[in-house]
């Protein structure tokens, strides 16, 4: 795409911005809680459209050049973002679920199941993808250092004359099946031959030939227009892959899909670079317009400052007496001064606000016996407005809104009516810069000119009034209410950040991250969820809905400093679900999607590590500490039941999972906005912890049950290709996605494995692949049972938000059963 192909992406971004803005409104006012299902809706259709923009938006971030337009769009890119994780958090509210059944909003929008998928913003990496490569050449350094590779070890030693033996052993097998394959051919070569003179013996005539020969060719020839014909209409509603890559090997296959990507991720990579000149250059203009306005028109400014100040020190002086205090730097300085308010203005203000004190203090003295008297009526009717809140149904305010409309108006102003068009080489407008600039000279002149004329008003005094000079009373900071989060205590203030490192790093707490994509997180979604709520039945969440929620709650969280300091706030997520279904791969792939270093605070890992109370305070504080400073940073805490044991096992007792519990919860606690440090606990046996401790540490509880028909047969269809092997009409991937119910992606991970050899590859062109193959290795597996689903699922229902959804499920479900009732009434 071109440079004007991603204006116009980006005008079109800015007519569907506004119609969202238009769209937010209404929602703001309140909704009875029988409209439940429509406020849903307008909240599920936002939501989808907000994705889309956000999709948009980074593509054009990613691509656009002209360095002040990328600024505006980072800052609408990011509010768009928080935007969508604020209504990811009403419909969190609305639903009373994490899970979201969005297939009527998809089918009525005419969108695809496609624009379900989060879009990760490119920046997340690429941005800090020098820091990531020197922390993990430091990482390497330090692993290398202590743990030294041995050839001893990785190469057993071998006496000279075993090793002739075996390599004897071997050549003589190599013979033997060479000569086993000859002696193989000949015999069939004999049997051949000994066909064809027994079939001699039995003459056809030549009438009987030609017609046996006719019935064989035009049996061929139906046969083989029906299979052209079946084929062509599993092409065309895309159960089969198109003819031109069914001929081709799986390494031709691969060649050809990254060639088709090649040209494309060749121009990105070269626009990316186009970005860095500019931005080079934009900073050298930017450097260069702040030196050439200070040196330019700085005195000027610092003239004109002080002109109008000494002005409003004779203009108050006439009117009242005396000069007046200098404003405070605290209360804005000299910026008082310049707001266009006379002298009279000021001496007015001032007396208002002396008598607005005196009638303060009267009211204070009436409203007290007052309160006393409203109180009885406040309290009745706190209860009557409380009965109503709860019915009503509301989206909070957003923080995201402002920064949005701030960004839409400003391009408004700016480049929609074809300035950005004026730079066709994209660089960037010198005129916008030197008025960003200019502010940012006027401060700094400013606070000059402050203490200059502080120093002149001081001499004004001594000179006119005979006055020393007044002392300014700073305003006392209010002692009630302690505000803002307790400061921890910093147990190692002399010891630098890479010596913290490198300590966590040998423990073996802080460990490198298998680089796993999320993408590869494979699951197809719930498209009947709708009909199942229609029904009052519960519609368990699907293995995409996971992994939407993990890049909602964690990877958008982690990946922005801007987004994580004004989004609703989640310090930590737990992941529940039977053992094989990739918990522990989803914590590596948010670690990998935000470049995020990997804490392993597991029971087992701290075993013998930190002993004492004090021991383990120092490792909390250390790993607080570090995740903080090296940003960002996920905290992961496999087996997570253990740390909230009802009651430890004998055989665990010597471990003590449960010794990390206090100073977890405390470290947690000092986590806020900004600090994007998260913990995500992993558990496949939540019954054996104590609910309250768990739920009050985990803030967001995510069920991960066995995968259903559509995710297993994505599943099987993924894994079977990224073997290298081209899915074709012998082998039945619904078969196999039927008969393995229960069976979870690490179990059909390990039967793909076992059956996709290496020799097994090789002879896929003489014997393609059929679904039976994988049976007998599927019947080796344990599956979950449906009791240990169960099990997981009466616990989750268990927790605050699923007795909520019960409830909310039994009320309509009773809601139901009376409207029924009634009309069955009316017909009689």
């Amino acid at each position: 795409m071109s440079e004007g192909a991603y204006q116009r992406l980006w005008d079109s971004s800015h007519v569907t911005l506004q119609e969202l803005l238009d769209k937010e409104q209404p929602l703001l006012e309140p909704v009875p809680d029988r409209e439940r299902q429509s406020f849903q809706y307008k909240l599920s259709s936002l939501y989808l459209y907000y994705l889309g923009l956000m999709r948009r938006l980074d593509t054009v971030y990613d691509q656009m050049v002209q360095p002040q337009k990328r600024r505006l769009l980072r800052r609408l890119l990011d509010g768009v973002a928080g935007r969508v994780l604020e209504l990811k958090d009403e419909l969190v509210r609305a639903d009373l679920s994490e899970c979201h059944c969005l297939d009527k909003a998809l089918q009525d929008l005419k969108l695809t199941p496609v624009e379900l998928e989060v879009p990760i913003p490119k920046y997340f990496l690429l941005e800090q993808s020098i820091v990531l490569k020197e922390r993990e050449l430091l990482l390497l350094e330090i692993l290398r250092r202590i743990e030294p590779v041995s050839s001893e070890e990785s190469f057993p030693e071998m006496h000279r004359t075993e090793a002739i033996i075996l390599l004897q052993r071997a050549e003589r097998a190599r013979q033997g099946r060479l000569r086993a394959k000859f002696m193989r051919e000949i015999r069939k070569e004999e049997e051949r031959d000994q066909k064809i003179r027994e079939a001699g013996k039995d003459k056809f005539t030549q009438n009987q030939a030609a017609t046996s020969i006719q019935k064989v060719w035009k049996g061929y020839l139906q046969w083989r227009r029906t299979q052209q014909d079946r084929q062509a209409e599993m092409e065309f509603i895309g159960m089969l892959p198109s003819p031109r890559k069914q001929g081709l090997s799986p390494r031709k296959q691969e060649l050809s899909a990254t060639a088709c990507q090649g040209s494309l991720v060749a121009m990105a990579d070269v626009r990316r670079l186009h970005q860095l000149e500019k931005e080079e250059e934009f900073q050298r203009a930017i450097s260069q317009a702040y030196a050439s306005l200070l040196e330019t028109e700085g005195p000027d400014m610092k003239e004109r400052m002080k002109e109008q100040i000494r002005q409003w020190f004779i203009e108050c002086h006439a009117l009242t007496g005396r000069f007046p205090d200098y404003p405070d730097e605290a209360t804005g300085g000299s910026y008082l001064i310049f707001a266009d308010k006379t002298p009279e203005q000021v001496r007015m203000e001032l007396e208002l606000q002396v008598q607005e004190k005196k009638k303060d203090q009267e009211k204070n003295k009436e409203g007290e016996n007052e309160k006393k008297k409203e109180k009885k009526k406040i309290g009745k009717e706190d209860k009557t407005k409380k009965g109503e809140a709860d019915t009503m149904l509301k989206i909070m305010p957003s923080k995201f809104i402002p920064v949005i409309n701030a960004g839409h108006e400003e391009y408004i102003k700016r480049w929609k009516n074809g300035q950005g068009r004026a730079h066709p080489d994209q660089s960037f407008d010198l005129e916008t810069l030197r008025e960003e600039k200019r502010k940012e000279v006027e401060v700094e002149i400013r606070i000059q000119v402050d203490e200059l004329m502080r120093q002149e008003l001081k001499n004004l005094r001594l000179a006119v009034d005979r006055e020393e000079g007044r002392t300014l009373k700073t305003p006392k900071k209010k002692s009630g209410k302690k505000t803002g989060k307790r400061k921890e205590k910093d147990l190692t203030p002399d010891r630098p950040l890479d010596s913290l490192f490198e300590e966590l790093v040998v423990f073996g707490i802080l460990r490198k991250n298998q680089a796993v994509a999320l993408k590869d997180y494979v699951g197809d979604g719930l498209y009947l969820g709708s009909i199942l709520n229609l029904a009052n039945k519960l519609p368990m969440p699907s293995l995409f809905d996971i992994r939407q929620n993990l890049a909602l709650y964690a990877i958008l969280r982690l990946g922005s400093p801007d987004i994580h300091s004004m989004a609703p706030l989640i310090r930590s997520i737990l992941l529940v679900g039977p053992s094989g279904m990739g918990k522990k791969m989803l914590v590596n792939a948010v670690c990998t999607e935000t470049g995020a270093n990997l804490f392993d605070l597991s029971p087992s890992n701290l075993q013998g590590k930190y002993p004492g109370k004090t021991g383990v305070q120092m490792m909390m504080h250390m790993v607080f500490k570090v995740a903080r400073l090296l940003q960002p940073s996920v905290i992961w805490i496999g087996n997570a039941e253990k740390t909230f044991y009802k009651k430890v096992p004998k055989e665990e007792r010597e471990m003590d999972p449960k010794r990390i519990k206090k100073d977890l919860t405390k470290a947690l606690r000092l986590l806020g906005p900004g600090d994007r440090v998260m913990l995500i606990g992993t558990t496949d046996r939540p019954q054996l912890a104590e609910m309250k401790g768990l739920c009050r540490t985990y803030e967001r509880i995510l069920l991960i049950p066995r995968p259903d028909y559509a995710s297993r047969y994505v599943l099987w269809k993924h894994m079977i290709e990224t073997q290298g092997v081209q899915v074709t009409k012998s082998l039945d991937i619904s078969a196999l996605a039927k008969v393995s119910d229960g069976y979870t992606p690490s179990h059909i991970l390990q039967a793909t494995q076992s059956v996709l050899t290496e020799r097994r590859l090789l002879q896929l062109l003489k014997r393609p692949l059929v679904a039976s193959e994988f049976l007998g290795h599927l019947a080796r597996l344990d599956p979950v049972y449906k009791e240990e689903e169960d099990s997981l699922k009466d616990w989750y229902f268990k927790t605050p938000l699923g007795k909520k959804r019960m409830q909310l499920n039994k009320d309509q479900f009773e809601a139901e059963e009376a409207r029924q009732a009634k009309d069955k009434k009316k017909r009689k």
